[in-house]
């Protein structure tokens, strides 16, 4: 019996076809699978259309009605795939993976650097390995990408043209393809699980600032005038911010007292924030000002929206592990 496998599809480079504006996202679900008919001999398919939009179009309104879709589909699908654009699918399967921590199924996000017609397309080979994911029973929220599968909190894409766009940051990846297929990793200790009710509740009142040598400190007057409910800091190395001059780590405990929960991550790519170790970081060591461990930035915004969704209840997860997006305490 082959497995059930649902295809959402939502647009991107992979749906893209050449117009007088240049790539636009128009191929739909059944017209992917028409073009992959080989796919049906490995599973049962169920097509779906949710949205056909560039992923720089993609915005918090839509990874709920995404994240909706994949509930309906759950229901009667052993595996769900969902083709997506590559500039924002970090960020879509970051949000997808707190908003869906609870799935019981493989959910995974796939694209193409080249549309799905291209005579050089990485598509196809980019969905048979994401529909050879999703039948694996491994249930989470992943990126299947070039040989690759990787925890949807862990992905950065890293190129803009070269087809091994994605790495997997602060985690090896899930799994690899070869020539003989699909090699899982053992599954890690699973994240304490949420609990949560209302999981696709989101506020996307959250600003993202990069630290750069002379940030006025006014900025953080601007993102509370604005209405921000939550800043994601992208901090100096462990988690520096200046002091001398202009004072940030001042306005930073202002904003802090006006209600804005702060998430500070470091600018760099790989390994943890942590600013309990430099006299330039502790300064932020008080209430409503969060570090972000070893996540990624994508992973940081992402979860700071979901938990500012419910912030009464869910508070205490900014810094628990949730869907595999920092290490846990013991490691």
């Amino acid at each position: 019996m082959l497995p059930r496998v649902t295809l959402l599809a939502t647009g991107g480079t992979i749906a893209s076809q050449e117009t007088g504006q240049g790539l636009m996202p128009m191929t739909k679900a059944e017209g992917i699978l028409a073009f992959m008919p080989s796919l049906r001999e490995r599973a049962d398919i169920t097509a779906r259309d949710v949205f056909m939009l560039d992923s720089s179009n993609i915005q918090p309104e839509e990874w709920q009605q995404l994240a909706r879709a994949v509930r309906l589909a759950a229901r009667d699908a052993d595996g769900i795939v969902i083709t997506h654009g590559t500039d924002t699918m970090a960020y879509s399967a970051s949000a997808l993976s707190f908003m869906l921590s609870d799935i019981g199924i493989p959910v995974v996000f796939t694209g193409s650097q080249l549309p799905l017609l291209h005579a050089y397309s990485d598509a196809p080979g980019n969905l048979r390995e994401a529909f050879a994911m999703a039948s694996s029973g491994r249930p989470g929220v992943f990126i299947s990408f070039q040989h690759k599968v990787i925890y949807g909190t862990r992905a950065v894409k890293m190129r803009t043209l070269g087809f091994d766009a994605f790495d997997s940051i602060n985690a090896p990846p899930v799994g690899m393809f070869d020539a003989d297929g699909l090699h899982l990793a053992p599954a890690p200790e699973a994240c304490a699980a949420a609990g949560v009710r209302k999981p696709l509740a989101i506020d996307a009142r959250v600003f993202l600032l990069k630290m750069m040598p002379g940030t006025d400190p006014e900025i953080f007057d601007h993102i509370r005038s604005a209405g921000y409910r939550g800043l994601v800091l992208e901090a100096f190395g462990l988690g520096g911010l200046h002091y001398i001059r202009r004072n940030l780590i001042e306005k930073l405990h202002q904003l802090s007292a006006a209600g804005v929960i702060t998430l500070v991550t470091t600018q760099c790519l790989y390994e943890k924030a942590d600013f309990t170790i430099y006299e330039v970081g502790r300064g932020l060591m008080e209430g409503g000002i969060y570090g972000a461990h070893d996540m990624t930035t994508e992973a940081a915004v992402t979860k700071l929206m979901w938990v500012l969704g419910d912030l009464e209840n869910r508070r205490g997860l900014l810094t628990r592990c949730v869907s595999h997006e920092m290490a846990t305490a013991a490691e």
